[in-house]
């Protein structure tokens, strides 16, 4: 079942759509973005030059810090009396990224996330429970929104309380429930301290997102839970949640390409990577009216793959998300990033889905601590299964942390409002 149409369209039909909407994309942000027209002016391009979607690889790239130097309305392409919404990012290493919409651009939004949530195989019959956080982070307004358009019950409790979500759970009889990866484990835990088995209730779906999630953390949150993860994706300078999402396939992420188009390039050079090649996903807005975005770097590491999928959407599918850019470490000349080493360390029975990696610097060189919890009622060797996560780290990695410290279930800290911190640099 689909939402749309477009999402089975032939690629020569989306193709066509994409180029009418590129060519009016970037005519709007040339004649009302100043920011914009002296880009493209110093790229030599100009609308006229956009004939054909392809054209989009001529225009130049806008960056988290455009958003933050154009602070905090220098990318919109219209006035503010036409804006009916505001959103931003966290900001949690600066100036936040603040975005608007006019009602077009919310209609937009609220059409792609319905899409998302039929490809989920949520319907109007399902009680759908919104645990992210409502205000100025997209997740909570953009999931409610697109909830309430396919006609399912919203049941709006944003994030934490977490003892009062478990209980809405059980008492409304809740289908499914929207969260970060990181949350839907701790609510799984608090639940087990309550006394109640998630997994007896009817919820069968966490649609996940804000957060990289590996492979390892999607089978502990199903397990868990005794549900089906969904991932979900999607970023508040492009629009929010409903950029792309998992169909029950669970085969990559449908990215609604109509709305926006996807490149994936090298993040050391910009230059276009084969078609399956992991890199960097850059997007570009193609109906966004008050901020349209051109060629974004979102930091994110994944692949794209045009084949159609099983479900019958012919919508590209991006991989789940590997990692950041922004987020690699490198210690003693080893490039790594946090989710291959939590990909390593949940692949043990004996550890539970949290850890925590400290950056140091010690004469000059630089030093990884990594402090991962033992799983609940562990009465085993501390000594063996450490020998055992280390040796792993080095036949798959390459990498052998400074320290690895294993720790009682609950001792490293969760987080029940916002993204998790996984990394803490101290250098």
């Amino acid at each position: 079942m689909v939402h749309r149409s477009v999402e089975t369209a032939s690629r020569e039909d989306l193709r066509e759509i994409q180029t009418e909407r590129l060519r009016e994309t970037v005519r709007n942000a040339y004649e009302n973005v100043p920011f914009y027209r002296d880009a493209l002016d110093d790229a030599g391009v100009s609308p006229a030059d956009v004939e054909d979607v392809d054209d989009v690889r001529k225009l130049p790239f806008t960056t988290k810090e455009d958003f933050r130097d154009e602070y905090p309305t220098g990318l919109f392409a219209v006035e503010m009396d036409d804006v009916v919404r505001i959103h931003a990012s966290s900001g949690t290493t600066g100036k936040p990224k603040i975005v608007g919409y006019t009602q077009a651009d919310l209609d937009v939004w609220t059409d792609a996330v319905a899409r998302c949530l039929v490809a989920a195989g949520i319907g109007s019959e399902d009680v759908v429970q919104n645990a992210y956080g409502y205000g100025l982070f997209t997740g909570g307004l953009g999931l409610h929104q697109g909830i309430e358009e396919i006609g399912a019950t919203v049941i709006p409790t944003g994030g934490g309380g977490t003892q009062r979500q478990v209980e809405m759970l059980a008492d409304l009889q809740s289908d499914a429930i929207a969260c970060t990866p990181s949350y839907a484990l701790y609510l799984a835990e608090t639940a087990a301290e309550m006394g109640v088995d998630v997994r007896e209730l009817p919820v069968r779906a966490v649609l996940f997102g804000a957060e990289p999630c590996t492979e390892p953390m999607r089978e502990e949150i199903e397990e868990r839970l005794g549900v089906t993860g969904i991932d979900l994706y999607g970023l508040s300078e492009i629009v929010g949640p409903g950029v792309s999402i998992e169909c029950l396939e669970q085969d990559g992420l449908h990215v609604w390409e109509d709305r926006f188009y996807p490149e994936v390039v090298d993040p050391a050079t910009g230059d276009p990577v084969e078609e399956g090649e992991e890199g960097e996903l850059v997007l570009t807005t193609l109906s966004k009216q008050a901020v349209p975005v051109l060629r974004y770097r979102t930091g994110d590491l994944t692949t794209l793959n045009y084949e159609t999928c099983d479900c019958g959407r012919t919508a590209v599918r991006m991989d789940n998300v590997t990692g950041r850019t922004d987020d690699l470490l490198i210690v003693r000349g080893v490039n790594l990033y946090p989710s291959e080493i939590e990909s390593v360390v949940l692949e043990f029975d004996d550890v539970a889905p949290y850890y925590r990696i400290d950056l140091r610097r010690e004469d000059e060189l630089d030093t990884l601590e990594l402090t991962v919890e033992l799983e609940e009622g562990f009465d085993g060797s501390v000594a063996d299964v450490r020998e055992r996560i280390l040796t792993r780290l080095s036949n798959v990695l390459s990498f052998t942390p400074d320290d690895l410290t294993l720790v009682e279930a609950g001792s490293i800290a969760r987080t029940e409002v916002g993204k998790v911190q996984r990394v803490y640099d101290h250098r």
